[in-house]
């Protein structure tokens, strides 16, 4: 039987055709359909969607726009000390200090974001106050913080006692390298469809467990991390930062499904440009080792129609679905 490096560099190998994606076992995209789909729905990334989901849905129950509920959504997420890769308690970089992006976008174009943002654990409204109140779309490190304080926000301590000691844990070897899903959960990535028919979609995120200081991933880059157009649909990234601005993948997902590609295989295609692009990354020196096979990206994306898909990189990808069926978590298929 093949080991797991083998497996890997033989599904690599394959990629110049799309049409070789490996499936998981797990219940598929195409079971939230447009048929089964009604609007208001909502749908965001990783387990703690789920919390988040309910708040938004909240909002779109109550007659709400999409935008509001996006907000009030991730907050939950970003609130939440038990999360370690969005706001409260994210792990810092590697001088301890805990920075956060965040961007949001309404259903013509609009939008905001933040980068390098420290002390706010709301990154996503601050960045919602750079779509409504300045001439700008992105305001980064101090000038981000100074502008948040003054409207409003509060100063205070992001580092909680158990990202400290996590801190603390990897300084011992001071050694960095990327882990797929790791703690089973990344970016809060969230796209919301209204009862008026309009698309808004937010992400926040503390970024790489000890990223080097000053790093700023995709999750607040309109068109990588999240893209939306109220005539096709919303598209957002979870992941390997990197991987997803090389390609401006959310954009990508979006124009794919503006050529008439389904939710999932405009998620899946995104993937496939990844993949690609990444054969001549692979090291030289290790021929069985792939410069992917450390790495996640998830894509997930909701079209006009309402219907719902999602594709990743390798297994364990999941997102959490809302309408008027319920909320759940659904695991998206993978290429490897």
């Amino acid at each position: 039987m093949q080991n797991r490096r083998d497996f890997l560099k033989a599904s690599l190998a394959g990629v110049t055709a799309l049409g070789m994606a490996r499936t998981t076992n797990a219940a598929r995209s195409e079971g939230f359909s447009a048929e089964s789909a009604r609007k208001p729905l909502v749908v965001s990334t990783w387990q703690h969607g789920l919390e988040a989901n309910e708040a938004a849905w909240r909002v779109l129950t109550e007659g709400g726009k999409a935008l509001d509920a996006v907000e009030s959504g991730i907050r939950v997420t970003e609130a939440d000390p038990s999360v370690s890769s969005v706001g409260l308690g994210g792990r810092p970089d590697r001088e301890g200090r805990v920075t956060l992006d965040a961007c949001i976008m309404k259903e013509k174009g609009e939008c905001g974001s933040v980068a390098f943002l420290q002390h706010i654990k709301h990154a996503v409204s601050v960045a919602r106050l750079v779509l409504e109140n300045t001439p700008h779309v992105m305001l980064a490190g101090e000038g981000a913080l100074q502008f948040a304080l003054a409207n409003g926000f509060a100063r205070e301590n992001l580092l909680t006692e158990e990202s400290a000691a996590a801190w603390q844990e990897w300084l011992q070897k001071s050694h960095y390298e990327p882990v797929a899903n790791f703690e089973s959960h990344d970016t809060i990535g969230m796209i919301a469809l209204d009862a008026a028919g309009h698309f808004s979609g937010g992400c926040s995120t503390s970024g790489m467990p000890f990223k080097m200081h000053g790093r700023v991933g995709d999750s607040p880059i309109i068109g990588a991390a999240l893209f939306v157009d109220d005539e096709v649909g919303a598209a957002c990234a979870t992941g390997h930062g990197e991987l997803v601005m090389r390609t401006v993948g959310s954009f990508l997902v979006v124009e794919l499904m503006r050529q008439g590609l389904t939710p999932r295989d405009a998620c899946r295609q995104a993937i496939a440009r990844i993949v690609k692009g990444n054969q001549k990354r692979s090291t030289n020196s290790s021929p069985n080792h792939s410069a992917l096979s450390a790495m996640q990206v998830g894509y997930l994306a909701v079209n006009k129609n309402g219907e719902v898909g999602a594709f990743c990189l390798q297994p364990g990808f999941d997102y959490a679905a809302q309408d008027q069926a319920g909320n759940r978590m659904l695991d998206a298929e993978s290429w490897l």
